[in-house]
């Protein structure tokens, strides 16, 4: 409430020092329209407030001295200009000054990644909150186990979710296929989930980037402005985002990282669940969803067999384990 109250006298201000400028200046113009002019400035003023705020502060450090720098190479190159050129005088010291101070500001601007180290050491704290901000995409919202994993205490800082996801969530909640709708009502179930773990801070974000149609696109955008990391489970924007450089967790990756090891040899018991691909081959699956190919297991479905593990496969989909039975893994090896 303070700021808003702060921003009407702001307006107000600047709408009369516009009609006191217009006085000054002896402008020939009827005192509302000096007044409109005025209020229009104070109107952009505002409006740059709200776009520096989403620019990280070491962004706003390094433009700023870019185009002092380029401001004060205009000035000089201006002077010796008007050495040779006596009628370029203020003109054009002013144009080099503007066209360098411009040149300045965007080069630093966009050397950003080139300059991290220097602004660690000149902006520790906000070097420190780079890797705070996680934010959320729609599809590991409305997976759920990002609430699992919050609950657990391995996640630090703030959980970012964009209006923009929220919106695609809000579609999806909406729709008239009954499963899309039933999937954007888990979403907001998850959402209002984490938001009363005490340990984990959600931020609803309202950055957005109309430009962009993309909702991949904007995330990776979001996670550049803020310096922090997309949290995903969706492969092509994982991809996406490392090949923008930006940083991504990926729950599906962390899933099959805490899948337990086995290795060859190693004795389980398995239910046979249906027929593998390749002749005679049964599959059957682990708790947290691994399949087991078992070999010559066709004819043990829908019981529960022990098994001997032959060879593990990791997939990008996920982990498969080769497995014979253990009585015929027994006789191949008396055989050997």
């Amino acid at each position: 409430m303070t700021i808003i109250i702060a921003r009407i006298i702001i307006l107000v201000l600047a709408a009369a020092g516009g009609i006191a400028l217009g006085d000054a200046l002896a402008v020939q113009a009827p005192w509302p329209s000096l007044a409109l002019a005025g209020l229009a400035v104070g109107v952009g003023a505002l409006l740059l407030e709200q776009g520096f705020q989403r620019v990280p502060v070491e962004r706003i450090f390094w433009c700023g001295l870019g185009a002092l720098f380029g401001l004060v190479l205009g000035l000089v190159l201006g002077a010796a200009l008007e050495a040779f050129v006596p009628d370029a005088r203020g003109p054009g010291r002013g144009l080099l000054a503007l066209l360098l101070g411009y040149l300045g500001g965007a080069v630093a601007l966009h050397k950003g990644e080139e300059l991290e180290g220097l602004s660690a050491l000149l902006f520790p704290k906000a070097a420190a909150r780079r890797d705070v901000f996680k934010i959320l995409d729609t599809s590991v919202i409305i997976d759920g186990r990002i609430a699992d994993i919050c609950e657990t205490g391995f996640l630090e800082g703030t959980l970012v979710v964009p209006q923009f996801v929220l919106r695609e969530l809000q579609q999806i909640a909406d729709s008239s296929d009954t499963l899309k709708r039933n999937r954007g009502k888990r979403g907001f179930d998850v959402l209002q989930k984490i938001q009363r773990i005490p340990k984990v801070r959600v931020q609803i974000h309202d950055l957005d980037f109309p430009q962009v149609r993309e909702v991949d696109r904007k995330l990776i955008e979001v996670a550049k402005v803020l310096g922090g990391k997309v949290i995903t489970n969706d492969y092509n924007l994982n991809k996406v985002a490392e090949l923008s450089g930006v940083s991504v967790l990926n729950i599906n990756e962390l899933a099959n990282s805490l899948k337990p090891v086995v290795l060859p040899g190693e004795l389980m018991h398995v239910h046979v669940l249906k027929e593998g691909k390749e002749s005679g081959q049964g599959v059957a699956y682990l708790d947290d969803g691994t399949m087991v190919v078992v070999d010559h297991g066709k004819k043990y479905l829908g019981q529960s067999v022990e098994v001997a593990v032959t060879s593990v496969l990791q997939t990008t989909a996920g982990r498969m384990i080769f497995t014979r039975l253990r009585g015929e893994e027994t006789i191949s090896g008396g055989r050997g």
